[in-house]
């Protein structure tokens, strides 16, 4: 919770004076609201935080999918019209990437960077025959399986609720998105 003296913001654990009375940092926190009320002190509720993931800054949800980018006004030359889909100097599609796409690319780049740990146990099988170790075979089997996985479920959401639990935790603190297997070396 905030609070305000005369609208202005009131700092916790910051002193602060009202008329000729100074008053120590932990004054907001030991006071009782009555005590807060009688100084002319309002309780306010903080402003909510969004999963810039999910959300953009006012709480509205992300597109989840794809959006093809079209042009918003006429072009003076006469090039594109209004509502024309917008194409790369290859003339390909450009397109806002949804929030979907957003994780399994996340997913993607961490599955990668988790692989690249023992990518030179594959190096060292391709130059010199010698054989990857059994459990960095089984911890990358893992890594692409959980991955896999990973991806399906985010796919799978119907929603941003749906995302939102994805990527939340039961309450006995498991998670209820499909874990990367631990390390077998640490």
């Amino acid at each position: 919770m905030a609070f305000k003296l005369n609208g202005n913001p009131l700092a916790v654990d910051v002193p602060f004076t009202v008329g000729d009375v100074n008053y120590p940092a932990n004054w907001l926190r030991l006071s009782t609201a009555k005590e807060k009320k009688d100084l002319g002190i309002t309780e306010v509720a903080d402003d909510p935080v969004y999963d810039s993931r999910f959300y953009n800054g006012d709480g509205s949800a992300k597109a989840l999918d794809d959006v093809d980018v079209t042009y918003a006004q006429d072009d003076p030359d006469g090039k594109y019209k209004e509502g024309d889909l917008m194409k790369d100097e290859n003339g390909d599609q450009v397109v806002n990437l949804g929030v979907k796409s957003q994780l399994k690319l996340q997913e993607k780049q961490t599955a990668g960077s988790l692989l690249a740990r023992y990518d030179w146990q594959v190096v060292r099988k391709t130059e010199k025959g010698t054989e990857i170790d059994s459990n960095v075979v089984s911890y990358r089997d893992g890594i692409r399986a959980a991955y896999t996985t990973r991806k399906t479920e985010i796919i799978n959401c119907a929603d941003t609720a749906a995302l939102v639990t994805l990527y939340s935790s039961k309450e006995d603190g498991t998670p209820n998105m499909t874990q990367y297997p631990a390390d077998p070396n640490v």
